[in-house]
């Protein structure tokens, strides 16, 4: 981590990640980039359906295989990149047949370094495989949910989940949160854990920053008048004042279970994530 002499007052606490130290290259592969407009919270008819989202620094998408298309195919690691559209930093990847592809970084890889995404790939950080072919222990990032789907699990800066077991089709898996989920053998995902552990220690210093990242500021529902809040209203402070905590729209908070009781994929939930 990099931190600041207090020459500001928004400098004293500021930290960023050390990207000279780690990263090998400032501008992206343009054939793999693209424009895109960010949704900033918003639906079809323009109403805000998510709130503190707006504004932020233009960006453009880097174009990411999650699909692992490219297998028996030995890539090596061109150069190591920011993402602004995600924690983890990513590589371009330069295939043996002149391919060129983007592909989430995992931690301990480098420049010149090879990775391979095949059923019968070396176990080590990069390489690609199903999970019945992932040995007991090994620690997994960029899953699929179903085989031929797409990794959209365990992607974020520095998490990583373990392989505890296989029973019959499905691999045991725990995740981040620590959930024990059963994920069928036959999906893919990488050896190693995503990189840029360091990601959670930042501190942005000052709210400038995060409205550069196109976050929006969050007003208490104690400071607010009691029409906007079921918290608003007093003279000087008040408590919440209602029988349970509640949010904006009088729905329960704090320990109130939010997953359906009838999801399609409870059955596959071994055991439930631990509360905060």
């Amino acid at each position: 981590m990099k931190h600041f002499r207090p020459t500001t007052p928004s400098r004293r606490h500021m930290s960023v990640v050390s990207y000279r130290n780690v990263l090998t290259r400032s501008k992206p592969e343009k054939s793999l980039t693209k424009g895109f407009k960010r949704a900033m919270g918003r639906n079809s008819a323009g109403r805000i359906t998510v709130r503190h989202k707006g504004g932020g620094s233009k960006r453009s998408y880097r174009e990411i295989d999650f699909k692992y298309d490219k297998k028996d195919i030995p890539a090596m690691v061109s150069s190591v990149e920011y993402d602004p559209n995600r924690s983890g930093f990513i590589s371009l990847l330069v295939y043996a047949d002149g391919a060129k592809t983007y592909a989430l970084l995992p931690g301990g890889i480098k420049v010149g370094d090879k990775v391979l995404a095949s059923e019968n790939a070396n176990i080590k950080p990069g390489n690609k495989l199903p999970l019945k072919k992932i040995p007991v222990g090994t620690f997994v990032y960029n899953m699929e949910v179903l085989p031929g789907s797409g990794a959209k699990l365990i992607r974020s800066a520095g998490s990583f989940g373990e392989l505890l077991a296989h029973d019959n089709n499905y691999a045991l898996i725990k995740m981040p949160s620590g959930e024990v989920r059963k994920i069928a053998g036959e999906a893919w995902a990488s050896v190693g854990q995503v990189s840029n552990e360091e990601y959670k220690l930042r501190n942005f210093g000052k709210a400038g920053r995060t409205r550069w990242k196109g976050i929006r500021p969050t007003v208490r529902g104690s400071a607010m008048n009691p029409v906007d809040h079921p918290y608003g209203g007093g003279e000087g402070r008040q408590g919440a004042g209602t029988r349970r905590p509640k949010n904006l729209w009088g729905k329960g908070t704090r320990g109130v279970k939010t997953r359906r009781p009838k999801k399609y994929s409870n059955v596959f939930i071994v055991s439930r994530r631990k509360k905060k």
